[in-house]
């Protein structure tokens, strides 16, 4: 007998047949039949009311075997006590384990309806048809499946770390080529007009000897030196741009960063007073141009500024944000700390409390005026992402018409909660979507 039949086993023998739990303070009747002694003395009590249910003065029926047993020959059943204690603290024995119907233990498994069942629910109308197997069978079967499920985990994560291997190498290979490229060109301009300097040097030194000879002589060389100078072609290389062409795209890594992507709300009471918001689902201005609008203290009053409801101390947090900006559009938008000034005209770098990406006149795309590398875009991109993880210290920003990596902000960590922030420029700059809401500046 293993250890679950033992603990069954103790289980029937400590359980009073009348209430069903382990027994408290079990007696003993004149015919050998257990029962908790308040158990039995209700039992008895209710029997008094029945008529023909008391057969002879101060005897009553066992509940087991109908047997007559005088009330006064209970006696208490220690042996009894100590096993209802044991059964109680048994390890090895939980309610679980048993049908909560039947209380029968669950040894098979209904592979339709993915229960545990015990014997009893085996031969009901409602199992009979399923597929049943033994429990241990189905926990063999659970842990090859577990295993496969693995194997294939692994296989598939192999696949793509291979492939993004590749990938970086082939951005690897193409950076280096470009760089290459622009380098030799570079080269090759600062060779032609180290030539064409020395050219024009030594006919400048040439000039400068003549100059000590007679006038006639003088006179007699200037016609060669004309000529020389006329048939001096002076070239200027050709402009080569420093614009990388190879951007950094990680497959799939907007679709990883989507899994943190939160529903930015704006926060209307935050907004400068001539930034209009438009929530579409509810088709109705959530900001109207109001003069009282100037005395709150959440208001942005030096730009066209708005943030988020949300404030971030932790965690890692993805949102989106559309434009449909114009050619001379001025636009920021990051995350700022939620204490930044919003009544004063501040640079928008990290120094003061924000991260964030701007475009200027159209032209260029740049972290702040503070970083080392500004980044410059061909174009300004229709659909960004913004990706802030607070533990790391990063506030990350992708372009998501091509998946490219455009900047990525890094330091030991932030000083404090941090919103999404969005800021519009002019009047007749262009519209940003924050989720159902789009805002620009009334002009």
């Amino acid at each position: 007998m293993d250890a679950l039949e033992l603990a069954r086993k103790l289980q029937e023998e400590a359980t009073c047949s009348i209430c069903l739990d382990y027994f408290t303070d079990p007696v003993m009747t004149s015919c050998g039949h257990n029962f908790c002694r308040e158990c039995i003395r209700l039992t008895w009590e209710k029997a008094k009311g029945r008529k023909g249910g008391r057969k002879r003065k101060g005897s009553f029926p066992c509940p087991e075997c109908r047997e007559l047993s005088p009330q006064r020959n209970l006696r208490p059943n220690r042996l009894l006590t100590k096993m209802a204690e044991m059964a109680r603290q048994h390890p090895d024995f939980q309610s679980r384990d048993l049908c909560a119907v039947h209380q029968e233990l669950l040894k098979l498994f209904c592979e339709d309806d993915q229960i545990p069942i015990c014997v009893v629910c085996r031969e009901a109308r409602e199992h009979r048809p399923h597929r049943v197997v033994p429990i241990e069978e189905a926990v063999q079967e659970y842990k090859e499946k577990v295993k496969e499920q693995r194997r294939r985990i692994m296989v598939e994560f192999e696949k793509v770390s291979l492939l993004l291997l590749e990938e970086e190498q082939r951005l690897l290979q193409a950076l280096k080529a470009e760089d290459e490229e622009v380098g030799a060109r570079l080269r090759e301009s600062s060779a032609t007009l180290e030539r064409q300097g020395h050219s024009l040097e030594m006919l400048l030194l040439q000039l400068e000897d003549r100059n000590e000879h007679s006038p006639l002589q003088m006179l007699q060389d200037m016609k060669e030196l004309l000529n020389r100078k006329n048939s001096l072609s002076v070239q200027y290389p050709e402009v080569t741009p420093t614009v990388l062409r190879t951007v950094c795209r990680v497959p799939g890594q907007i679709e990883v960063l989507k899994s943190f992507q939160e529903d930015v709300v704006l926060d209307p009471t935050t907004a400068y007073p001539y930034l209009l918001l438009y929530e579409s689902r509810q088709r109705r201005y959530l900001t109207t141009p109001l003069e009282g609008a100037l005395h709150s203290k959440e208001r942005f009053l030096a730009y066209p500024c708005a943030v988020g409801r949300e404030t971030f101390s932790s965690g890692r947090h993805y949102w989106e944000v559309g434009m449909n900006l114009t050619g001379d559009a001025l636009w920021a938008l990051g995350v700022c700390r939620d204490n930044v000034s919003r009544r004063d005209r501040v640079p928008k770098c990290p120094e003061n409390g924000f991260w964030v990406v701007q475009l200027c006149k159209g032209k260029k795309y740049m972290p702040s005026a503070s970083a080392p590398t500004p980044v410059t875009l061909a174009e300004p991109p229709s659909h960004m992402g913004v990706f802030l993880d607070f533990e790391a210290g990063e506030v990350s920003f992708y372009n998501l018409k091509d998946g490219s990596h455009l900047h990525t902000y890094a330091q030991q960590q932030f000083s404090g909660p941090l919103q999404p922030f969005f800021c519009l420029g002019a009047p007749k700059s262009g519209q940003m979507v924050i989720s159902t809401v789009t805002l620009w500046v009334k002009g």
